[in-house]
């Protein structure tokens, strides 16, 4: 299962008791592949005590063949990834409950964004008639978290973590998928949106750049804010 239950009280012990009341109910964490989302998902779930939800990234049976072959595997690719977010979400129970102490590192939907970038109009018709077909309640995240990295940055990190599925993937394909996900989030007003350059962070080994992130979570005013860690703040 990707949804993965924590030890709250284990948690907040853990993390020098930073899960305050006033911490998102729903925390979603997105941006382009390679960008950090699922590890940085994982360790604020611990930091505020909360349960995680991740992707089915690489069960995608068909996800390997999509990134060597293109479009002939775009819609199947696209279809899994569809239909498995929606079952996922289906899980959730009914609001008031989970979403009172969850973070996920995606948001549902991205999947449509993923889909215009990968489907032709046949297909993408197909894609909003079986979306619209799942009947879907989707529960809407009190905060986002919108990882940015330059390509170059989401080449080196896909390359250092050596996922089989992935060692096609194309800078091209990267750099659309980027310039997307920033219109996407320049129009989105569902939930407040934190924009962070994570292109020199480190939010795993440096402490500095955790606890400055976990700050503007927490002190989080308005629609958009931007945070960047100082370079210089860097391990080496």
């Amino acid at each position: 299962m990707l949804y993965e239950q924590k030890e709250v009280g284990d948690a907040r012990q853990r993390n020098d008791n930073r899960a305050p009341a006033n911490a998102p109910n729903f925390i979603a964490i997105e941006g382009p592949i390679g960008v950090g989302k699922t590890t940085l998902a994982k360790r604020l779930a611990e930091t505020f005590g909360k349960q995680v939800l991740l992707e089915p990234s690489f069960e995608n049976p068909f996800l390997e063949s999509f990134y060597a072959k293109g479009s002939k595997f775009a819609l199947p690719t696209q279809l899994y990834f569809l239909l498995n977010r929606a079952r996922q979400l289906a899980e959730i129970p009914q609001p008031g409950i989970l979403e009172r102490q969850l973070v996920s590192d995606f948001l549902f939907e991205k999947d449509r964004l993923f889909a215009e970038l990968t489907l032709n109009k046949e297909e993408l018709k197909l894609y909003d008639e079986i979306t619209l077909s799942l009947s879907l309640n989707i529960p809407k995240p009190n905060l986002v978290v919108y990882l940015q990295a330059p390509t170059s940055v989401l080449i080196d990190r896909i390359r250092d973590r050596g996922m089989l599925a992935e060692k096609n993937i194309k800078e091209t394909y990267l750099g659309g998928l980027s310039e997307s996900y920033s219109k996407f989030f320049l129009y989105y007003d569902d939930a407040p949106v934190l924009t962070v350059n994570s292109t020199y962070s480190d939010f795993i080994s440096n402490e500095e750049h955790y606890d400055g992130l976990v700050e503007q979570i927490l002190s989080m005013r308005g629609s958009h804010q931007f945070f960047s860690p100082n370079p210089s703040l860097l391990d080496y």
